[in-house]
């Protein structure tokens, strides 16, 4: 099918008059193709054809209305045949029908003190995660999700729709000849223009506001590129290619666990020792229920919910019935460096990076971990840069994960020194170093022990 361009072709008494339209009719009768648009498609001349080796295979054939700022006509079909269809339709739960008013209450009503006393923060977080999850279950919907996504695009409203509506209505009219050629392209310019008003100002509030709903903007970029997202053939060792799903898993996940430092390397600590001090009870940094309040208060709800089933929505909602177990499980973990299952696993997405696709060294992953889990780091990244900035162990020279600081100010520092000795006439080099796997390559042992000789305190260097 396509725009053939050959206006001479009479296909009522399938002639022609020019050479070239002649030999394009032979060679449809060679190739035993019948065409099957009968009605104009551009100005009263049929140049879009639809060719099918098979009666029968097209059908419901309608010509009519126009497509963004084509002259030609649209032609729409319908190919008979059958498929086999291999969408799923998962149960989800719906957290923006959630009755929140009857899941606090039931939360609320636990005596969580008594409840959790005396026992170690895996068991505690066990009660507290059976307990959420029974009551979430009774207090939220479930919906049916097919996994196809909706069909209209985002920037397509309910008066856009009647627009559209309308002018397939007037072209139906101008093919009556009940109105005007210039009624029909009026028309189809007013619907032309309210889309691309309507496509800029989804685009211009995605940019907008793409620090509070990053999840949004990528979603809409994603759509518009035009690549798989789920992960394509890998090869393994031997070179073999790997096709299975299954197979597949278990080749990222060695490759992904070899990549992991769990020794340190011989390099010395560049860190000042402090005296070593005999830590007590009264040293130990508390995990107030405020600040837990506040964290979940804070939680983005447009984030994913890690493998704990618990979504940063129905977390933030509930706020303020499950601060105080929650700082109840942050602490007793804290206390004794015990961690919840649940706060170490993670979905794992591989995420494809650059050269060839099938190498399973190419990939990154992108882990989503439980939103408890995170807080708690959160509350330990906060008595680590605090203790160091008292301290004075971060240099100025530190942009990188520094309040304040970032990228932009490290290159207008470097350009500085630079320019600088520029101006002096002097010689500069400058070298540029990328390691490859920096963050999974980095030496927990070293950190730790940095953090020993900075003077923090014992339980924290036990939880890390």
């Amino acid at each position: 099918m396509g725009d053939f361009n050959h206006p001479d072709i009479c296909w009522e008494g399938y002639t022609a008059r020019h050479v070239q339209s002649r030999r394009f009719l032979q060679c449809i009768d060679y190739n035993f193709l019948t065409p099957v648009v009968e009605e104009p498609t551009r100005r009263g001349v049929l140049l879009d054809l639809v060719l099918t080796n098979k009666e029968g295979l097209v059908e419901d054939i309608k010509v009519g209305g126009s497509l963004g700022c084509s002259d030609h006509e649209k032609t729409e079909f319908r190919i008979v045949g059958s498929m086999c269809k291999t969408t799923s339709r998962t149960e989800t739960l719906d957290f923006r029908k959630a009755n929140f008013s009857l899941f606090k209450k039931l939360l609320g009503e636990i005596p969580w003190v008594r409840a959790l006393e005396g026992r170690g923060a895996q068991e505690s977080w066990t009660i507290f995660k059976y307990r959420f999850l029974q009551a979430q279950d009774r207090c939220t919907p479930k919906s049916k999700k097919s996994g196809k996504g909706s069909r209209r695009p985002a920037w397509l409203s309910r008066e856009l729709l009647k627009k559209l509506k309308w002018k397939k209505e007037v072209y139906t009219e101008w093919k009556k000849g009940l109105t005007t050629w210039e009624d029909e392209r009026n028309a189809v310019r007013v619907c032309r223009d309210e889309m691309r008003k309507a496509k800029a100002s989804l685009e211009l509030n995605l940019a907008r506001d793409v620090k509070v709903n990053k999840k949004g903007f990528f979603k809409y970029i994603g759509g518009k590129r035009n690549r798989r997202e789920n992960v394509g053939l890998l090869l393994n060792e031997t070179g073999a290619m790997v096709t299975e799903d299954a197979e597949k898993v278990k080749l990222l996940n060695a490759f992904f666990a070899s990549v992991f430092t769990a020794q340190a390397s011989p390099q010395e600590s560049q860190a000042l020792e402090e005296t070593e001090k005999v830590w007590t009870k009264e040293d130990f940094p508390l995990v107030e229920e405020d600040q837990v309040r506040e964290q979940l208060s804070e939680l983005d709800i447009r984030k994913s919910m890690g493998p704990d089933g618990m979504h940063p929505q129905v977390l933030r909602e509930l706020a303020d019935v499950i601060a105080g177990p929650l700082s109840i499980i942050s602490e007793r973990s804290w206390r004794t460096g015990e961690v919840p299952a649940d706060w170490r696993k993670a979905n794992v997405i591989p995420v494809f990076k650059k050269g060839k696709e099938e190498d399973p060294g190419n990939h990154r992953p992108v882990s989503l971990t439980s939103t408890p889990g995170k807080m708690m780091e959160g509350l330990v990244l906060g008595i680590i840069s605090k203790h160091m900035e008292e301290k004075k162990a971060i240099r100025s020279s530190q942009h990188g994960f520094t309040k304040g600081k970032s990228c932009l100010t490290n290159l207008i520092a470097f350009y500085d020194g630079m320019t600088g000795w520029i101006d002096e006439r002097r010689a500069v080099d400058v070298i540029y170093l990328d390691f490859s796997k920096a963050f999974d390559t980095v030496s927990h042992s070293i950190l730790i022990d940095k953090l020993r000789k900075c003077g923090l305190e014992e339980w924290t260097r036990h939880r890390i």
